[in-house]
C-alpha cells in the first residue's frame, strides 16, 4: 500500500511557529513534484508550496518569506517550516505528491491531513 502520513499539527501562537513532515511510503519507485495543500472551513483547497525533485521551489504569496518547503529525496520525507504564523494560517493541511510506483504506474497521492490552529 502507497500512502502519505503527515504529522507535525496542532495549536500554536500567532508569531510562532511548527513544522510538518510528511513521509510516503509503500512500493514507491520515485517520487517527482511533492507539494503542501491547504483548506480552511468553507474555504477551497489552495496550494501553499510546491517542490519538485531537483529542489525547485514555488510559493503562494501569502505565505512568503515566512514558510519553506523542503524534502529529504532519500527518506521519501517532504517538510513544511512555518514560522511566524498567522491566525489566518489556520487550516487542515495536505501532502500531495506525483511520482511512479514500482509496477511503473502513475501515482498522485494524498495524506490525510493535519490541522494547525494559529491563535490570536
Amino acid at each position: 500500500q502507497v500512502q502519505l502520513v503527515e504529522s507535525g499539527g496542532g495549536l500554536v501562537q500567532a508569531g510562532g511557529s511548527l513544522r510538518l513532515p510528511c513521509v510516503a511510503s509503500g512500493r514507491i519507485f520515485s517520487i517527482n513534484a511533492m507539494g503542501w495543500y491547504r483548506q480552511a472551513p468553507e474555504k477551497q483547497r489552495e496550494l501553499v508550496a510546491a517542490i519538485t525533485s531537483g529542489g525547485s521551489t514555488n510559493y503562494a504569496d501569502s505565505v512568503k518569506g515566512r514558510f519553506t518547503i523542503s524534502r529529504d529525496n532519500a527518506k521519501n520525507t517532504l517538510y513544511l517550516q512555518m514560522n511566524s504564523l498567522k491566525p489566518e494560517d489556520t487550516a487542515v493541511y495536505y501532502c500531495n505528491a506525483a511520482g511512479l510506483s514500482t509496477k511503473m504506474r502513475f501515482l498522485e497521492l494524498w495524506g490525510q491531513g493535519t490541522l494547525v490552529t494559529v491563535s490570536s
